[in-house]
């Protein structure tokens, strides 16, 4: 089986991201790329998608608009919402709009493969639940599991990590001390970040000797 997905995202740069990071995942195929809700709604008249990878802060409405438009037009495709919006409100009404997933930017492609293969995973799910632990266990196959980090990482440090890096530059030493953890455990997660293309290294040139590396979160609107 194969999950055809309709990525919406406006900047051109993250668009072609979240395509090639879909299109590494198995089962998993691109039909098309949108740069704004009409567009993309345009595009679902005419070619229906089992799933809709959705950026929340597009130029002409917001994804929760795409949303209540997709289900006022009956289309039955799922909705991964990939946003940089934090506000639990918008939260909330994206799940009772039946939003599947809500993955926030910066993300890495670990963090959005195990998204994908957990909806898989739910998609494929077939019979019927002989009482409610069948139905939990569904429900859990998509919400819930393992982060998919390397091992020895944990999602909660590396959200730090990048928390630190959101609000400026730093380097390994910097990012340990804030979030109390040592130099090397800081540049172990920060190194993951820059492999999974979420955030850059740059070179701090000025002072005497070897410059001084710090990172940065790739900018994603």
């Amino acid at each position: 089986m194969t999950i055809t997905v309709l990525v919406v995202e406006d900047e051109e740069i993250t668009a072609e991201a979240n395509r090639v990071y879909v299109e590494r995942v198995p089962g998993f195929t691109v039909a098309g790329v949108a740069r704004s809700g009409g567009e993309a709604l345009r595009f679902l008249r005419s070619t229906p998608v089992d799933l809709i990878l959705l950026d929340f802060y597009l130029p002409d409405m917001h994804g929760l608009e795409v949303c209540r438009a997709v289900r006022a037009a009956g289309l039955s495709c799922d909705v991964i919402a990939v946003t940089s919006a934090r506000d639990l409100a918008v939260v909330r009404n994206a799940v009772s709009l039946g939003v599947a997933q809500y993955l926030l930017k910066p993300f890495t492609f670990a963090t959005l493969r195990e998204k994908l293969t957990r909806y898989a995973e739910f998609r494929a799910g077939e019979g019927e639940a002989t009482g409610q632990g069948d139905v939990d266990r569904a429900l859990a196959t998509l919400r819930g599991g393992p982060s998919g980090l390397p091992k020895g990482m944990t999602q909660d440090t590396l959200d730090a990590v990048a928390a630190e890096l959101r609000k400026a530059a730093k380097s390994a030493q910097a990012v340990g001390a804030a979030i109390g953890v040592s130099r090397v455990t800081a540049r172990r997660y920060l190194e993951h970040l820059v492999e999974t293309g979420a955030a850059d290294r740059v070179p701090q040139y000025g002072g005497v000797g070897r410059p001084e590396l710090l990172y940065r979160i790739r900018t994603q609107r």
